[in-house]
């Protein structure tokens, strides 16, 4: 039995999360774990808020780097005390794990350089991942900034402080955050309101791109606009730096098994949020998918929350849209989504409800039903933001979509490869059936590298189940992350599950990301389907597959 550590134990030596402040002006910001997806947009953030912004991360470039080195951050490959001492120096050598890496060029607007050590002062502040806490609490750089009175705080209170004077979205729920933060930030940018954003995945270079300014795939976008979108995570109280004027709840399950018990844990933790953000702001308003049972049950338990709702479902008005919201005393507004037509091209979803001024037809370009609901949150944002609805239908039909979110790889010898973050019974059974919308008559692979042992071991047989309804599967080792206890369950374990419920099906565990790759290109056919699944390094396995298949 996985028993809950709690987001006390996650966040050993962080500061509680305090009221939002503006960041100053020269301020020392010191992001430990840059490289990830979320810390990253914390250094854009800061450094375009004015701060004097360094960083490090002992797991070397990622996917998320690039733009922090093209702002001329500084970022060094390793953990030191020297980094918090002020006598980690500057220097642009290389970029090879050890050293420093720089793009050498100006910074961006608002902000300054700054190699570790802040040119030789001591940080103000470190900013740090709760992956780092949660297994290394004595970390080099924590006891350096602990020893000299250092504040440590996680990242997402550097975002609230970036945020600090602007209109703020939070985006939460188990699932379809990033999708959802995304897509809402494309509309909003298309619409002409110059979001600023943090998103937990890549937003494509359309979406980032400033004026003539040409931007590069972030997690953050620097728009200077009243709006600030924030992907806003329930694990180990993540999310609690925010008090968002606007928040959208997408979804609430189990999950996180190693800090919520149950589902009820996490229905109480979204409704606690809810109720602190609407203490905080003058008007809050809530968009929220009653269509998801977790969804309606926080509505329902939000009896003395005084603020906007609007109850989204794409189920028909007289199921869903009322659910969970009649349970309370609120006016509320509908906008519900009916699929219409769903085939390799897409899926065309008709808007209709209170908040809309009559029927509207969406031609979305992704697949799968939970695309078509996240494009219902997205839609329920921006018209209570008051964005036309002609303007909602017409961004959503253009969106591509945001990284590693059934992300197309390429193709190669007849194979088409896809890449996903997801990672939990829920998320791969709907990416699955996506794929089987987008590639019909293909034999699909489901390639998964499980994300953190505690997860695993406690989600193992509903895993199976849903893994097995590929045809094909194959299971990397599993990404540890933030696990003390690596010894709970297996990758091996995972295939042998899938292959009890399923006898017959190929079901293999070959080890590593590149053993997974290399052990896939000697079996895939001309015609399969690939999606990569899984939130560690898992998109190394599409990477190096289409190498292999020439893609």
């Amino acid at each position: 039995m996985i028993r809950p550590r709690g987001k006390e134990s996650v966040g050993t030596g962080l500061a509680a999360a305090r009221p939002a402040r503006k960041i100053a002006p020269g301020e020392r910001i010191h992001v430990v774990g840059a490289a990830g997806a979320g810390a990253s947009a914390a250094a854009l953030l800061a450094h375009a808020a004015g701060a004097l912004v360094s960083g490090c991360d002992p797991g070397g470039p990622s996917p998320y780097t690039p733009p922090i080195l093209a702002a001329g951050i500084g970022l060094q490959w390793r953990h030191d005390a020297a980094h918090v001492r002020g006598t980690g120096g500057a220097g642009s050598s290389g970029g090879a794990p050890g050293g420093v890496a720089s793009a050498g060029g100006a910074p961006g607007a608002g902000g300054s350089a700054a190699a570790p050590g802040a040119g030789g002062q001591a940080p103000e502040r470190l900013a740090v991942t709760k992956a780092l806490t949660a297994i290394d609490p004595d970390n080099a750089e924590l006891v350096a900034a602990r020893e000299a009175g250092i504040p440590i705080e996680p990242w997402q209170q550097v975002i609230a402080d970036a945020a600090v004077g602007r209109y703020l979205v939070g985006v939460a729920g188990t699932h379809g955050k990033s999708t959802t933060s995304g897509w809402l930030t494309h509309v909003l940018a298309s619409a002409g309101l110059d979001p600023a954003a943090c998103v937990g995945a890549l937003l494509p270079r359309s979406v980032t791109t400033l004026g003539a300014e040409p931007g590069l795939p972030s997690t953050a976008r620097l728009g200077s606009g009243r709006p600030f979108v924030v992907e806003a995570d329930e694990y180990a109280g993540n999310f609690d730096p925010y008090r968002p004027d606007l928040a959208v709840l997408t979804s609430a399950e189990w999950d996180h098994p190693d800090v919520f018990e149950n589902r009820d844990a996490v229905v109480e933790c979204f409704r606690d949020w809810l109720q602190k953000a609407a203490g905080a702001v003058r008007e809050p308003a809530l968009v929220a998918n009653i269509g998801d049972e977790g969804v309606a049950e926080v509505v329902g338990k939000l009896r003395d929350w005084e603020g906007r709702l609007v109850a989204v479902s794409l189920v028909g008005p007289d199921v869903a849209a009322t659910r969970g919201a009649n349970a309370t005393n609120w006016h509320y507004e509908t906008l519900t989504g009916r699929l219409t037509e769903t085939g390799p091209g897409g899926t065309t979803l008709q808007l209709d409800g209170s908040l809309m001024p009559g029927p509207l037809s969406v031609r979305l370009r992704l697949a799968g039903r939970h695309n078509a609901s996240n494009a219902l949150g997205v839609a329920g944002a921006a018209l209570a933001m008051g964005v036309p609805a002609s303007s909602v239908a017409e961004a959503l039909g253009s969106v591509d979509g945001v990284g590693r979110r059934l992300e197309r790889k390429g193709e190669g010898r007849g194979v088409v490869v896809y890449d996903d973050y997801g990672h939990h019974p829920t998320a791969i059974r709907e990416t699955l059936a996506a794929i089987r919308q987008l590639e019909p008559g293909r034999r699909v692979w489901a390639v998964y590298e499980p994300l953190t042992y505690h997860r695993t071991a406690a989600m193992l047989d509903d895993f199976a189940r849903v893994l097995a309804t590929a045809d094909a599967v194959a299971i990397a080792d599993i990404w540890a992350s933030r696990d003390p206890d690596t010894t709970v369950t297996s990758a091996a374990a995972l295939a042998e599950a899938v292959a009890r419920v399923r006898p017959g099906i190929v079901a293999g565990a070959p080890g590593s990301v590149e053993e997974t790759a290399a052990w896939l290109a000697g079996r895939v056919k001309p015609g399969d389907a690939v999606l990569v699944m899984g939130g560690g390094k898992s998109y190394r396995i599409a990477e190096l597959l289409l190498v292999a298949l020439g893609g």
